[in-house]
């Protein structure tokens, strides 16, 4: 058997999950985390003296330090001619309230398909059949049929409008779909319309925010590139499917939900120069990690990318892509914790988490972030 789900759970109180997030975005508390081998990795290695007295550091029998910084350190904890690698979708209206008939039933867009059809999750989907056509509440007329229903409460829909106009209509009888963990008793309000949209957001698609891009500003943007960090630009359309708990107690039995990503040839071309050089890879969010390690070989070389990723990383994975990773805190038992468990080792992360639990750190979509360094096995 494989990892057990039980190996990535964590006691988390509820009032560690942040709400609303900070203000302004760039001073949200950032745990800079480095395992021995990422120590010679970072920014003291350039000639920085370190954390100044005012950051508290940690040390673990030498093998793991932790420092509580804020996220507009972040230029001095990186190199000139590192990369930041940044997720550029733009989160839509997904959630919608259907009727078929007497039923009222709950759904959620979750992916894109072919020829304008799309994934959605419902509920009550028991209630809805192949042929069915459901009105949508909201201030303009919407409808769409039903092509085909999962066994997973999942169902195919056509809408009666495409493009542009389709997207107005969205946004005149649909709302964001925030976490289930942020209580919104009646719905998003009107600062969640721009609290859940990152500073980079361009491409229209994403049911969920790529998270940690939440933190970045105008400002700390520019004292990157002052700092001579580079930027590129990827994007990857988080689907609602990153909201479903794993229920497999064997975690390798978990279908991971697909994701629609593209890397142009000019961003894989910037990230290969930059590796050339000596740069590293920083993944802003694990979005952009994800994405960067399903279109990379074994050498490192990114190639440009359009098409669905299901990546599934667990501890025992290889990174090529990926030299640090930018992320919020994520839930137990989730994948996404999983993940960072794979990028910066299972021990690492249990010890970062725990610190983080109690020294005050506010978790998830609206919470704080961690750096990490990539641990090899």
């Amino acid at each position: 058997m494989g990892a057990r789900l039980t190996d990535f759970d964590f006691e988390l109180q509820p009032d560690r999950i942040a709400h609303r997030p900070v203000r302004p975005r760039d001073v949200a508390r950032l745990l800079w985390v480095q395992t021995k081998d990422g120590v010679a990795g970072s920014g003291e290695a350039v000639g920085h003296a370190g954390p100044p007295p005012s950051h508290q550091t940690k040390r673990d029998g030498g093998n793991l330090t932790m420092s509580d910084r804020i996220v507009r350190d972040l230029p001095d904890l990186l190199r000139p001619g590192d990369i930041l690698v940044v997720n550029d979708t733009r989160v839509i209206p997904a959630q919608l309230i259907a009727r078929h008939g007497n039923a009222r039933i709950g759904i959620t867009l979750n992916q894109p398909r072919e020829e304008g059809t799309w994934h959605a999750l419902a509920r009550n989907a028991r209630r809805v059949h192949a042929g069915d056509k459901l009105k949508f509440d909201g201030t303009s007329e919407m409808s769409a049929m039903v092509l085909a229903r999962d066994q997973n409460g999942g169902v195919i829909l056509r809408f009666d409008q495409q493009g542009t106009e389709f997207m107005q209509a969205l946004h005149q009888n649909a709302s964001l779909a925030l976490p289930p963990y942020i209580p919104r008793p009646h719905g998003p309000d009107n600062a969640d319309e721009m609290d859940y949209q990152t500073v980079f957001a361009n491409n229209d698609g994403a049911v969920a925010a790529p998270t940690a891009g939440l933190h970045f500003t105008d400002a700390l943007l520019t004292a990157l590139r002052d700092r001579g960090i580079l930027q590129a630009t990827v994007t990857l359309h988080v689907g609602a499917g990153t909201f479903l708990p794993v229920r497999s107690d064997d975690v390798s039995h978990h279908n991971m939900h697909a994701e629609y990503g593209e890397i142009s040839s000019n961003a894989a071309q910037a990230i290969n120069e930059t590796r050339a050089r000596g740069g590293r890879v920083v993944a802003i969010g694990t979005t952009s990690l994800r994405l960067l390690e399903s279109a990379v070989d074994e050498s490192g070389i990114i190639a440009p990318f359009a098409g669905q990723t299901s990546l599934f990383i667990l501890p025992g994975y290889r990174f090529h892509a990926v030299d640090l990773l930018m992320t919020n805190f994520h839930l137990p038992r989730s994948t996404l914790f999983m993940l960072v468990c794979a990028f910066a080792g299972t021990e690492a992360m249990r010890a970062a988490y725990a610190h983080a639990v109690a020294t005050g750190y506010r978790f998830y979509s609206y919470g704080d972030a961690s750096l990490l360094h990539r641990y090899d096995l």
